[in-house]
């Protein structure tokens, strides 16, 4: 196998959902799947989910609804970019539900004819989708949505004041709709005070292991495990250069390994002269620029015996979580999971 390997422990993904239902209990806890389950594979998900108890699913484009449709005929999926007369044989043949986020959408919805529940998305102060308290007014009246929900725009640091005037403003708007479910919380909401959580809360990197919050004690277990196989082992003197634009030299005799991973897999270019991988327990610092398909680190300080062609450098894992490795990256632990490429053989592990 020359290819990079990423293990999803899918017993690991359930033991987060029971333990985000211990957190915010007693309301429901669904599960945010779009983008392929955060590039991790959303049907194997999902049927793991739907197993452990899980009723409710959130993607984002219709097509994302269609395709997960046949994982889990009896479960209620909800698409978050709404509703459009083009997408209504989709909506219509795979029982999928819109969450519309404007006073159109539910215009064209309400023209469809269609009876699948619909969920309204209010605007609470992110400036993002979602409907204001003018178009609540235009509409009042004319839809009894499934569920109203909104979307905090600062739920990982729990003292940001903008929680509390999200909270407030979606106490107020939501008033409109006495008798239906509401929903204000993702991942980091379902760390705030209890009275975020609503009737259903909406996580998607809590589940698959990705910290919630800012606190570096992270509440929920890894989920995954992303390896790539060393290609070839040499070494360079001193004043040898490594890799595109020589931004690397080396200060003495080094050992380098060669990994079959680079940034076509998702292995972000930002790592490069600052990130590393694991090699039997050491660490091994990324030398040069990563290139499409092709990594270097120097494994100098790794026992001969154990860097060799063939032998696994391991980017995430138990010696690195996707919280550190996004860290490093300058990003956050979301673009780390779903820019994870097609080429990467996907292997599923626990229950499913």
């Amino acid at each position: 196998m020359t290819r990079p390997t990423l293990t999803i422990d899918l017993a690991a993904i359930v033991e987060n959902y029971r333990r985000l239902i211990a957190q915010v209990k007693p309301a429901e806890v669904s599960a945010v799947v779009k983008a392929d389950g955060y590039g991790l594979g959303a049907k194997p998900i999902a049927q793991a989910l739907a197993a452990a108890g899980c009723k409710t699913f959130f993607v984002a484009h219709v097509e994302e609804g269609a395709d997960l449709r046949a994982a889990i005929p009896a479960h209620t999926i909800y698409v978050l970019h709404g509703y459009t007369s083009a997408h209504r044989a989709l909506f219509a043949d795979h029982n999928l539900s819109p969450v519309l986020s404007s006073a159109g959408h539910v215009s064209d919805w309400l023209k469809s004819g269609l009876r699948t529940s619909a969920a309204l998305h209010l605007d609470t102060g992110m400036s993002r989708l979602g409907l204001s308290e003018a178009d609540l007014v235009t509409i009042d009246g004319s839809i009894a949505p499934a569920l109203v929900m909104s979307h905090l725009a600062s739920s990982d640091d729990p003292d940001h004041e903008k929680n509390a005037e999200q909270l407030t403003r979606f106490k107020s708007l939501s008033r409109r709709f006495p008798h239906t479910t509401l929903s204000l919380a993702a991942s980091g909401g379902c760390f705030l005070k209890p009275d975020y959580a609503f009737n259903l809360v909406r996580p998607g990197i809590a589940l698959y292991g990705g910290n919630p919050g800012k606190s570096p004690e992270n509440p929920m277990r890894g989920t995954v495990r992303l390896t790539a196989p060393l290609l070839q082992v040499r070494s360079i003197d001193r004043g040898d250069t490594v890799g595109y634009g020589a931004t690397y030299a080396a200060s003495g005799p080094r050992r380098l390994g060669i990994a079959a991973i680079g940034y076509a897999d998702g292995l972000m270019r930002s790592l490069s002269n600052r990130g590393h991988g694991v090699i039997s327990g050491v660490k091994c610092p990324i030398v040069g620029r990563v290139s499409m398909d092709l990594t270097t680190l120097d494994v100098t300080n790794v026992p001969e015996q154990h860097a060799h062609a063939g032998a696994e450098v391991e980017f995430i894992g138990a010696n690195q979580t996707v919280d550190e490795i996004a860290t490093t990256a300058g990003t956050a632990p979301y673009e780390i999971y779903t820019r994870l490429g097609d080429r990467i053989t996907r292997n599923y592990i626990g229950a499913r």
